[in-house]
Order: structure tokens, then sequence, then C-alpha cells
């Protein structure tokens, strides 16, 4: 599970995917039909894919907050309940998994919101993004990240690469509340149950603006831009998991080092480096994570 966990989602009757829904057959010229879906099958491609296209995407000014993404039906048993409630449940697969992030998850994400300039703005974007979550809950969430640049993203870089006021906060934010915190809630349950590794990618360390961004890692494994080091790692261990169910069943030769289990008594990342690999405890940002883990039905999107 490479920048994936599990994603706190609004039923599929919510409002706001209605919005999504109404948004679509509006820009597809559908409003005025009396069976709107009906409406939307017969228009031809280019006007569905342009309908489709026009509500806000990955890389505007919404981010990670999706239009698109699987919303629970608690009409339908395939998927009924938002990925949360199965999980802390114990209603997940039982097997091996390797799960990990890059560094600097947000960066990608919060390029386009450069009005947002002071405190109340942050919280204003949050809020917005999370309608069915009380202010009070995303403002106390917002104010585990201090409104300093040396505590945002790209991590450990200072002062620099603040490109606007709340820069390397919001994608501090954003990193966290979609990829390397929930991948933690998501160990917290899975590792008592089944064998666990986990990663944090860090081999752009130093990159302007974006860090170690999303997706960087397929640089490396599918040999675009590789990093020796970053790419032999990622080859070796996961050809390793996938005949094996064990990243270190293929003996490990320098530069790569042993990749320990994870356990919530001793929580220890592979951390991915351009040169070399350390390990590093998996307690960044404790304050961020326990109040996630104190509001579990906050921040559905």
């Amino acid at each position: 599970m490479n920048s994936g966990s599990f994603v706190p989602a609004e039923p599929v009757d919510t409002e706001k995917a209605q919005v999504v829904y109404d948004t679509v057959v509006a820009n597809a010229g559908c409003s005025g039909s009396a069976d709107t879906l009906a409406c939307l099958r017969t228009v031809d491609y280019t006007t569905l894919l342009n309908a489709v296209n026009s509500v806000p995407g990955i890389f505007g000014y919404s981010g990670v907050n999706l239009a698109y993404l699987p919303r629970p039906d608690p009409s339908d048993n395939f998927f009924s309940s938002s990925p949360e409630v199965p999980l802390y449940n114990g209603a997940f697969a039982k097997v091996p998994v390797i799960i990990g992030d890059q560094e600097d998850e947000g960066t990608l994400f919060s390029l386009s919101q450069s009005n947002i300039t002071t405190d109340s703005e942050l919280n204003d974007y949050f809020a917005a993004g999370f309608p069915t979550t009380p202010r009070a809950v995303v403002e106390g969430y917002t104010a585990t990240y201090p409104d300093d640049p040396a505590a945002g993203s790209p991590f450990r870089t200072g002062a620099l690469n603040n490109i606007y006021p709340q820069f390397k906060r919001l994608a501090a934010i954003t990193g966290d509340i979609v990829f390397n915190l929930r991948r933690r809630q998501y160990l917290s349950v899975v590792s008592s149950q089944v064998p666990a590794w986990s990663f944090l990618d860090s081999h752009l360390y130093g990159t302007a603006v974006l860090g170690t961004f999303h997706a960087s890692d397929t640089l490396e494994y599918y040999n675009s831009v590789p990093s020796l080091t970053t790419a032999a790692t990622y080859r070796q261990a996961y050809v390793s998991f996938i005949n094996f169910l064990d990243p270190n069943a293929i003996a490990a030769a320098a530069p790569i080092i042993n990749w320990p289990q994870y356990s919530t008594s001793s929580p220890q990342l592979l951390q991915l480096q351009a040169a070399s690999n350390n390990l590093l405890a998996d307690t960044f940002r404790n304050s961020s994570y326990s109040y996630l883990q104190a509001n579990p039905n906050a921040f559905r999107t």
C-alpha cells in the first residue's frame, strides 16, 4: 500500500455527493430533464467528459478533498460503511502488508491555495472540506500544527520553501490527514494481527518546494529517474515480499539494510534516503496523531 490507507468517507447519499452529481448534470445540459441519469446516458462523449471533469480535481484548489472516491452505501452490503469502521472492528483481510508514504505527501496538493494566509483562513479551508466535522474539532486539529514554517512540509527545511504564508502548514496537515498519520492509524490496528512493514520515503529531501512529494516513489521503482539505493531497496524488498511475504527473505547486501517488522511497541519505519537507508521511529507529530485517534468519526471527506 504505497501512499495508501483508509480514507474516511461521507456516504453516497450525503449532500456533498449530491452537489457533485448536480454539477455534472448541469454541465451536461441535463438539469431540465425529468430523469437526469437517463439524460446523462444519452449525451455525447465529449460533453459527458467535460461535465465529469467540471468538478474540483486533485490538483485544484480543493486538493485531495476529492469529488470522486469510493462512498459507502448503507443499503449495500458490499460497501456499507466508511472504511475506518470495519477497520476498527477487525473486518479486514488478514494478510501480510507493506504500507508506506512519501515524507512530503501534501506539498503537491497545496500549491494553488495562495490566498490562505492566516490561521482563520486555514481553518475556513478545512472546515469547508469536512462539513460534517464540527468547527471546534477542525480547529483543535489544526492547532496541533504550529504556525511556523520550520515545522511544516517539506519537512526538515527550516524557514525555506514557504511559497505563501500558510503553505508548509497546509501541506503538513494535508499530507498527514490523508496519508502519513492515517497509515499510522491503520498500523495501530493491523500490526497486531498480521505481519506488517512500513516505510517513509525521503529520497528527494532538499527538492525545492515539493520535497519528497506524492508519487515520487514511482520514479524509483519504475526506473524513470533512479536513485541507486532507493530503486534497489524497493525492487528487492517488493520482489522478496511478493514471493515470500517477507521483504527480508532475500538476503540484504549493502546499501540495503534489514527492514524490521512494525509493531506498536516498537514502531520503526524504514526511511529511504538517496544514498543510504536508516531506521526511523514512527513517532513524529504524535500530538496530531493522538488527536485523530481521539476523534475517529471526524474528517470524513
